[in-house]
């Protein structure tokens, strides 16, 4: 991939500038995809009894798939369809916002603990596996959000998207936070959230490495329990 490659709405100072410090890591980003392949792998196979019973209760508790699949904007800014176990009921971004707010009525018996839990995200492992995402790496958003970027937040869109973050570890209560905003949600999600999730998107991508990862890892598990 040249820069010159990349969608016209993506070229500026800032992204040519990621896009050359990104080069001189291929090795690193290469042993990064390498490192999601296997443990992508290895959770499917260890974690695939708890899939399969959490797979079970969504298409028990409500009427619907049991994936929700929504689109996403990826790596090169690229669109993709991202797996998550279905927490809502059928056809939610039809009935509302496409950001979840407090106890959102849209969410249903069993979403509520899959949430809790952050079970609806291990489906994301099946995007990983086929190159849409990273174990690790800025969340992906969705179409209508990525058009509220500033220039240099389109850098985050250099590498794949991932399963955690630092940011999703800073605002894993994002849906509480949210509903108790006085402005409304969407116009908290841009102006307040946006701005420091892509700073810590950034961040993260200064120092992207296989071991980063790990630490990242761990610590969405610390988050999460």
């Amino acid at each position: 991939m040249r820069f010159e490659d990349l969608p016209a709405w993506m070229q500026n100072a800032d992204t040519k500038a990621c896009f050359e410090k990104l080069r001189q890591h291929r090795g690193t980003l290469a042993a990064k995809r390498l490192f999601d392949i296997v443990v992508s792998f290895l959770i499917l196979v260890i974690l695939s009894p708890l899939l399969l019973i959490t797979a079970a209760a969504v298409k028990l508790d409500s009427k619907g798939p049991v994936f929700y699949r929504q689109e996403r904007v990826g790596r090169y800014g690229k669109p993709f369809r991202i797996y998550k176990f279905r927490t809502m009921v059928q056809d939610a971004d039809k009935k509302g916002l496409q950001i979840t707010v407090g106890q959102d009525p849209r969410i249903t018996r069993v979403g509520r603990v899959i949430r809790k839990c952050r079970l609806d995200e291990f489906a994301q492992v099946l995007n990983v596996l086929d190159g849409t995402m990273s174990l690790v790496g800025p969340r992906p958003e969705v179409p209508k959000y990525v058009k509220a970027y500033q220039p240099a937040y389109l850098s985050t869109l250099l590498v794949r998207p991932g399963v955690t973050a630092p940011s999703s570890i800073h605002f894993r209560n994002e849906d509480e936070i949210l509903a108790e905003s006085p402005l409304d949600p969407e116009t908290t999600y841009i102006e307040k959230i946006l701005p420091t999730k892509m700073q810590l998107n950034l961040q993260y991508m200064d120092s992207i490495s296989v071991g980063n990862d790990i630490k990242v890892m761990v610590q969405t598990v610390r988050a999460v329990f």
